[in-house]
């Protein structure tokens, strides 16, 4: 696991208590903050886990040689 896979999702996590205590409190600003987040999150742990897949191909052809 790297660290753009946790950061990612850590900011999800996050995202989804905002998007909660924005329904909640009855913020749609919170909620919205929440819901983008959530998406930036998901964003980046794909990204980490793109990241993650090349380099275990990257490995394996080498391991192959």
């Amino acid at each position: 696991m790297n660290k753009d896979q946790v950061a990612g999702r850590v900011e999800q996590a996050k995202g989804k208590i905002k998007e909660v205590t924005g329904k909640v409190t009855g913020s749609e600003k919170l909620e919205s903050e929440g819901v983008a987040d959530k998406a930036a999150g998901k964003v980046q742990s794909t990204y980490g886990d793109v990241k993650e897949k090349a380099k275990d191909a990257i490995k394996s052809g080498a391991d192959k040689l």
